[in-house]
């Protein structure tokens, strides 16, 4: 497919998207170790429907890499006008949100925020603040070993040492969190070439050093009270996601107030590109009732 690349200017950055299709606005938002390419099988078949819009997020692929804001906790702030400014910037007034890991935190986040921008909230799991302490209890926290060891000064240099070191690590977590390891080999030097472009490997890293205090915070004192998210929501969680299990939405009433959840049989973490003929379905369902 021959994808139609557009920068704009947001919350004083150039952020880089793929845009295809007309109709309602839907924006796809990745996670780690990702960029936009992570829904190259999704973005044809919604764009029949929807007028899809798929950026790299801050730090991320061809987006502008401006470093940690002062405090670095001020990340998911600067994320969440990054995503107004480029609705602002693409003239886009209302739309639906589709998210997957960190962009899920992006998604709630801009939901509590700006929750007349969104027509709908779809998310594949959903790291949200009632997983609580349950991130380091002993199956788990074996799993969240990464979240330290991109935090450190030198594990950009480290894992982008050459090819084949970026290519070992970013290759552990797609074929650890995806049910079928070498879902992703197809496309799998498409991501080394991604990660090792200049600042792309730090540019990522640079989220959890973002991140830190809030998860940390969690780990000692458990969820947070926060007001529900009335936005009408959908999960649509993979029920083999070693990362973020399907069992931790046991608490999701206490954090939305309208939503439905669905299991995605067969699937990991990564249910759009896993499973993307039914993960399309789903969202097509979800945002064509909105």
């Amino acid at each position: 497919m021959d994808w139609n690349h557009g920068y704009a200017r947001a919350n004083g950055i150039g952020v880089h998207y793929v845009r295809h299709g007309a109709g309602m606005p839907l924006v796809l938002l990745h996670g780690w170790p990702e960029f936009w390419y992570v829904y190259r099988k999704n973005i044809p078949v919604l764009a029949e429907r929807f007028d899809v819009v798929v950026p790299d997020l801050r730090g991320f692929g061809e987006t502008e890499k401006p470093g940690l804001p002062d405090p670095p906790s001020r990340l998911l702030d600067a994320l969440v006008e990054d995503l107004r400014g480029l609705a602002d910037s693409l003239g886009i007034e209302r739309f639906g949100l589709v998210s997957h890991d960190l962009g899920s935190f992006v998604a709630q986040a801009f939901a509590r925020k700006y929750p007349g921008r969104l027509l709908g909230l779809f998310f594949f799991h959903c790291a949200y603040p009632g997983i609580g302490k349950r991130w380091i209890e002993p199956r788990s926290v074996k799993e969240i070993w990464y979240q330290s060891f991109n935090q450190q000064p030198w594990a950009a240099s480290l894992v982008g040492r050459d090819r084949e070191t970026c290519r070992t690590y970013i290759k552990h977590f797609l074929d650890h969190w995806a049910h079928e390891p070498g879902r992703f080999d197809e496309d799998l030097e498409a991501w080394v070439d991604n990660f090792m472009k200049p600042g792309n490997l730090q540019g990522g890293f640079d989220w959890y050093r973002g991140i830190d205090e809030a998860r940390t915070e969690i780990w000692r004192h458990g969820p947070p009270k926060l007001p529900k998210i009335d936005v009408p929501t959908r999960f649509y969680w993979g029920e083999e996601d070693p990362l973020i299990k399907l069992e931790w939405a046991d608490r999701l009433g206490d954090y939305f107030s309208d939503y439905s959840l669905k299991a995605a049989p067969g699937a990991g973490h990564f249910v759009h590109y896993e499973q993307p003929e039914a993960a399309n379905r789903e969202i097509m369902d979800f945002f064509s009732a909105r």
